[in-house]
């Protein structure tokens, strides 16, 4: 009988021994008819990320999907709440929010994590985490004028003032993705096209077969 414990490389200061359950991802998958996956969302605050997270999650839902919605913001108020905004603690941030959506793609869930997430080797660090195809990462591609003009939260003005420190796209830098699987432009197309062109990719890439 094979043994549920394997020795496993990590960097935990604790002896631990990865524990293997006898209901396997694949056996999840089957279960909710769908390919667990990770759906990056990343651009610069006012970009659309969390309206175009909810309207994603919102037709994924009425096509019966299993989802679980990952904001910024709101991680902030609870897992990730002891954070600041330095870049080390903003490392840290993508770090925990990673291995969180890892943990509910090996659950079978289609997960929406959208976060500024400004470093290119933080989300290059968080796709490492994932099997081949699992971790799909979507510019939302916006210029900085046009988020300015939004400026759904009154940040940027904040940040212009001095009033906030550290703030992407003015006092700290936003390198956007070189090779993203998703672009979508949000200067210009509608958020419904947007949640149509994310859709087309995810069947596709087989994501949303029904024999999954």
């Amino acid at each position: 009988m094979k043994t549920p414990y394997e020795q496993r490389d990590n960097d935990s200061p604790a002896e631990v021994v990865w524990h293997q359950g006898s209901v396997s991802r694949e056996d999840r998958d089957r279960l909710k008819g769908q390919r667990g996956c990770c759906l990056w969302l990343t651009g610069l605050s006012g970009s659309g990320k969390s309206t175009l997270a909810n309207a994603l999650e919102v037709a994924l839902f009425e096509q019966g999907r299993h989802t679980y919605l990952l904001d910024g913001d709101n991680v902030r108020h609870g897992l990730n709440k002891d954070l600041g905004m330095s870049d080390a603690d903003r490392t840290e941030n993508i770090r925990r929010v990673g291995e969180l959506s890892r943990l509910m793609v090996d659950a079978g869930l289609i997960v929406i994590s959208a976060f500024i997430s400004p470093f290119r080797a933080d989300r290059d660090a968080a796709r490492a985490l994932f099997a081949e195809g699992e971790f799909i990462e979507v510019y939302v591609n916006a210029s900085l004028g046009k988020c300015e003009q939004r400026d759904p939260k009154g940040l940027y003005s904040k940040a212009r003032a001095g009033l906030i420190r550290d703030f992407t796209g003015i006092d700290s830098p936003y390198e956007a993705p070189e090779r993203p699987e998703i672009n979508v432009c949000t200067d210009s197309a509608t958020v419904g096209a947007c949640v149509a062109q994310i859709m087309e990719y995810l069947t596709a890439r087989q994501r949303l077969m029904p024999d999954a």
